[in-house]
């Protein structure tokens, strides 16, 4: 049997969505290292897999569209996010063009709330929350009649939906192979936060133990959540790799040439006794690597491990400085705990990517959000990055905007954070929060200190041309 996952050049007349995160359009290119261990899964069963990224090549419907109608596969696989939706039902159109009883695989947080948007015909089949061992199951039985005995699958029979059980959490992530890397070594991923290569993702845990109310963390975890919190009413657990399986991975990397590692879990710093051993590793092979962390994750000895070991970035999800708003999307730090972490990786030389996000409460107005810009600017971070909240389908969030009647048309529809608004405060419109975006980034962006700072850091002339064409995305589309 071949199975081939694809990634669909954008076919909605958009940007392509940015498929790892899963909540924006694409800036730079990111490896999606969720769908490359299902397809490392798969590989271990002795199935013979292919991968064809149409982004990263051309992003060419025409070259798609050829490459379906000479292809051989026996199935396809796709990840799916919500800007991504249109563009993979069109992508499921042109596959039936040619082969209209070819089974089709959907996963990802797209197609787990929006179950029934993909389900086209009884030959496409939908992957809910945590996709690894369902897959499996379903490829096992490839040649079953009846498939309700797998759970966290829906599919489409006689015309109904069936959507069987959810598939409890994978207990040992230790269990899972590591990403299958190999299928896109051909293609010079990069990170402007890092500006080294060769470059790639890790993925040490699942989720993230805090309630903010409007969070859509990666979109693996966002399917976990989703699927999770519907059977359950609550927050999945956070799982987590052991140290000693994550250094295993490491070494690997290393071993194939790596030179630079962003660590994506939702929260990657915990505790010191967890971080010190990964960083050793780092440290003795002089990685240079990032992060995703909560601000009042960063002590004292933190920021000494991380100084040590080569960290070029911690991603910091600041959001605001107002403490009210801090207090209404139960954030669980107020803006001390903020200035406090901040205050420990600048002392350390640790580069700061602080997020924040315009709108995530009623309280917003157009004075919190250039106050909250003007003490940004004052802690001399390397980067701030301004982005507006989004009422995702399967947050707290969408059920508060929706019931008060604060989301333009009704209910949700796919936007892009980076440049939109779906949302309208009486005292703070979408309009407005779409032109407090876009000054805060010109202003910010084209700070020639901004400038100053960043442009020598550039190890080559391509690396600078990747974060421009990032930067000119972010800031025009």
């Amino acid at each position: 049997m071949i199975i081939t996952f694809i990634v669909p050049p954008s076919l909605d007349g958009e940007n392509p969505a940015e498929r790892t995160a899963g909540c924006t359009r694409l800036v730079y290119p990111m490896p999606n290292i969720y769908e490359l261990i299902v397809a490392a899964l798969l590989e271990q069963g002795g199935y013979t897999v292919r991968y064809e990224d149409f982004v990263i090549k051309d992003n060419s419907a025409t070259r798609f569209e050829n490459f379906i109608k000479s292809d051989q596969s026996d199935c396809y696989m796709i990840w799916s996010v919500n800007l991504s939706l249109e563009t993979d039902k069109k992508a499921i159109e042109i596959i039936r063009k040619y082969y209209p009883n070819k089974r089709i695989v959907i996963m990802g947080p797209g197609v787990t709330y929006y179950t029934a948007k993909l389900l086209l015909d009884d030959n496409v089949f939908v992957i809910r929350g945590e996709p690894e061992y369902t897959v499996k199951e379903l490829i096992d039985n490839w040649d079953a009649v009846d498939f309700s005995s797998i759970k966290g699958l829906s599919y489409l029979k006689q015309g109904n939906i069936n959507h069987n059980p959810s598939r409890p959490l994978i207990e040992n992530l230790d269990d899972l192979p590591f990403p299958a890397r190999h299928f896109i070594e051909s293609h010079a991923y990069t990170n402007p936060k890092l500006k080294t290569h060769p470059y790639t993702t890790v993925l040490t845990s699942r989720n993230c133990p805090y309630k903010c109310i409007y969070c859509v963390p990666s979109s693996l975890t966002f399917a976990r959540e989703i699927e999770y919190r519907r059977e359950n009413g609550k927050k999945p657990k956070v799982s987590a790799r052991s140290v000693e399986n994550v250094i295993q991975e490491l070494e690997m990397l290393i071993a194939q040439g790596y030179k630079a590692i962003a660590f994506i879990d939702d929260n990657f710093i915990t505790t010191a006794k967890r971080l010190r051993p990964i960083c050793e590793i780092l440290k003795k092979h002089n990685i240079v690597w990032g992060c995703q962390a909560r601000a009042d994750a960063i002590t004292e000895e933190i920021g000494s491990i991380l100084k040590e070991s080569n960290c070029q970035f911690v991603d910091i999800g600041g959001e605001s400085f107002n403490d009210d708003i801090l207090r209404y999307i139960k954030k669980g730090v107020n803006s001390e705990q903020i200035l406090e972490g901040l205050d420990i990786l600048k002392k350390n030389d640790i580069p700061v990517k602080l997020n924040i996000l315009i709108g995530t409460s009623p309280l917003e107005t157009e004075d919190t959000v250039k106050d909250t810009y003007r003490k940004a600017i004052e802690l001399g971070v390397s980067q701030v990055m301004f982005n507006i909240v989004a009422p995702f389908p399967g947050t707290v969030f969408y059920d508060i905007a929706k019931e008060n009647n604060w989301i333009i048309g009704g209910d949700y529809s796919p936007t892009d954070v980076q440049h939109h608004s779906i949302l309208s405060y009486p005292n703070l419109s979408n309009k407005q929060m779409e032109k407090l975006l876009f000054k805060n980034n010109i202003k910010f962006f084209l700070r020639p200190s901004f400038i100053m700072m960043h442009i020598s850091k550039f190890n080559s002339f391509y690396d600078f041309f990747i974060a421009c064409k990032a930067l000119k995305r972010k800031l025009f589309h």
